[in-house]
Order: C-alpha cells, then sequence, then structure tokens
C-alpha cells in the first residue's frame, strides 16, 4: 500500500467530513465510555467524537503513520495509535468499546464482511457500531481508472494495484442481523460541487488512486495522469460554476443486544 498523504485528503476535508456526521447523527449512545474509530486518518473527525462524549476515553486508529503523524499534531486530547484494523481486532478485548466507528476504510479490507462478527465482538453489550463506506465503484472516477489501467504500457505495472471494494446496504443489514444486531442501514448520493482544476482527479488521487499511482514507475506516472486527467474532464465537465461529483455512501448503525 501507497503512503497517505494527509494534506492532500484534508483538500476536500468539508466534503469528505459529511458522511461522517450523518452516520454519527444515528448513534444514540448516551454516555459511553469508551470509544473508538478505526481507520481514524488525520483525526479532524475523531475529534468530533470527543466533543460529542467529551467524557468518554477517545482513540483514533490507522494504519498510516503520516496519518496519526498529522492527527496526533492537529488533536492533542485524542490518544491515536498506528495499528492495522484487522491486528487491533486480534488483540482487542471482547465487549471493551461502547462505540465503534468506522469511516470510509473498510473498502480497503478484503474480505471484510467476515471482520463483522470481530467488530461486534469489542462492542460492549448495549454499545454501537456504525461504519461508512463509498458505494460508487460503477461511478466514471472508478471505471476510468480501470479502463485505462488495463491497456498498456500500465497494465505491466499496476493492473493488479489495490482498489477499494464495499457491498450494498443490504448485505451489511442482513449479515449484522444474523449476529443478533439491530440495525439500519441505508445509502445516500452526495453532490459534491467540486472547484479549481482537475478537481476529480484531486479527490482520487488523494484516496483510491494512490495505489495505483504508486504502482506505476517514475516515467510513466506523468503519461497516465495526463490521460486519466482528460478522461474525467470529459465525464465530469465545467459548467462554469464548479464540477459535480456525485458520490454514493453507503451506511450502517448496529447495536449490540444488552
Amino acid at each position: 500500500m501507497s503512503t497517505w498523504d494527509p494534506a492532500r485528503y484534508l483538500t476536500f476535508a468539508d466534503e469528505r467530513g459529511r458522511p461522517f456526521v450523518d452516520l454519527l447523527a444515528r448513534v444514540e449512545a448516551a454516555a459511553p465510555a469508551v470509544v473508538v474509530d478505526l481507520g481514524c486518518g488525520p483525526g479532524n473527525l475523531t475529534a468530533l467524537l470527543a466533543q460529542r462524549w467529551p467524557e468518554a476515553s477517545v482513540v483514533g486508529i490507522d494504519s498510516s503513520p503520516e496519518m496519526i503523524d498529522r492527527a496526533s499534531a492537529d488533536e492533542p486530547g485524542v490518544g491515536f495509535a498506528v495499528a492495522d484494523l484487522r491486528d487491533w481486532l486480534a488483540a482487542a478485548a471482547p465487549g471493551g468499546v461502547d462505540v465503534l466507528v468506522s469511516n470510509a476504510t473498510l473498502q480497503w479490507v478484503p474480505g471484510h464482511l467476515e471482520l463483522l462478527s470481530d467488530l461486534v465482538r469489542a462492542v460492549a453489550p448495549g454499545g454501537w457500531l456504525a461504519f461508512q463506506v463509498p458505494g460508487n465503484q460503477d461511478a466514471p472516477s472508478h471505471t476510468l481508472r480501470d479502463e485505462l489501467v488495463a491497456q498498456e504500457p500500465y497494465a505491466t505495472h499496476a493492473a493488479g494495484a489495490a482498489h477499494v471494494a464495499a457491498h450494498d446496504a443490504e448485505t451489511y443489514l442482513r449479515a449484522l442481523r444474523g449476529l443478533g444486531c439491530e440495525v439500519q442501514a441505508w445509502e445516500t448520493t452526495y453532490l459534491h460541487v467540486l472547484q479549481g482544476p482537475d478537481p476529480v482527479f484531486a479527490w482520487v488521487s488523494g484516496t483510491g488512486l494512490r495505489p495505483t499511482l504508486a504502482a506505476l514507475p517514475d516515467d510513466l506516472r506523468p503519461r497516465f495522469v495526463e490521460e486519466l486527467k482528460a478522461r474525467l474532464r470529459a465525464a465530469y465537465p465545467d459548467d462554469g460554476h464548479g464540477v459535480v461529483l456525485p458520490f454514493r455512501r453507503i451506511f450502517v448503525v448496529a447495536r449490540r443486544p444488552a
């Protein structure tokens, strides 16, 4: 996996943060003692957890040292640690977390549907599990990358690069109900209006496109970038008032039985 660039990721901090706020609104925990944010990124959204539950012990976990360094510097009132989500789950005490949140992270974990039982196990009886994943894998922002990377000379280097994958809301709902949870699951398509040159490329280069760019050799990367930018400009035209990026998100809030 390529490294994360917190500054690039935060370029669209407001747009990336809206799903987190909408997710959190459905979590009805009154006074949790332990709150964990799995895949906390640069920590700006983890800070919202500390604001909502100021008496709780709030911890942010992320596999990126760059993200954790930024989070620790920007949000000194919150605890942060570098760890892979799967390793954290393996070491977590059963029932030790009152609110477990994961925002736009599980899609990076292959086979994450099988991890739902471990996520629920980490939650205390009566506690809450809430996560959000992107559901736009069929959008041009992703399919144009797939089409281009399947062509030579790019395919030789980047055809096997990691890419995000998520399930639909019903799949998560059925899986968590099967684990005995009360579940709310829904989806929302946000219409983000982006400004600046090649804003859709700027968006994806901070997240899902990172592994592809990292896999390409230095002499090929600029050519790939220019070709992808041209395709994205055609798919997402600027009408003079900015570029509209429709972005579908999948939300799940589950409560473990008391």
